[in-house]
């Protein structure tokens, strides 16, 4: 009799212990949320973007004309912002945002030599945080 009884135990153990063995996953929602607090804006792109161009390109040759050297936005994909900066020299750099990770492809071209290169990355998320600290 002793033997049934623990046996009934183990077995009611095992079946409790059993039922509270899910493995922790994150509702949806949650994720979601996470996924809005890193997404990057079309703002956040332009503005990381100008902050590196005004801190790795010389801007004093477009102190007298401004409209040599500009940033703007570019073509928007599913992944990607695209922001384009114009030199001075007529070549263009094309920043390739990616909007969840903010990781930055850089792309230089010189259409009028028919050059285009690859030029790196950078973390989009170093340039916001130099501004934030400006302020």
């Amino acid at each position: 009799m002793k033997y049934i009884a623990f046996t009934f135990v183990l077995i009611a153990l095992s079946l409790c212990s059993c039922r509270n063995n899910k493995a922790d996953v994150a509702p949806s929602s949650v994720v979601q949320t996470v996924d809005t607090l890193r997404a990057i804006t079309a703002d956040m792109a332009y503005e990381g973007i100008n902050n590196y161009c005004h801190s790795a390109y010389d801007w004093s040759v477009a102190k007298d004309n401004p409209d040599i050297m500009y940033v703007q936005m570019g073509e928007e994909t599913d992944s990607t912002y695209q922001v384009v900066f114009r030199s001075y020299t007529g070549a263009f750099v094309h920043f390739y945002v990616n909007k969840t990770s903010g990781t930055t492809r850089i792309v230089e071209k010189v259409p009028s030599l028919n050059v285009e290169e690859d030029a790196g990355t950078i973390e989009l998320f170093d340039y916001l945080e130099k501004q934030n600290e400006k302020d």
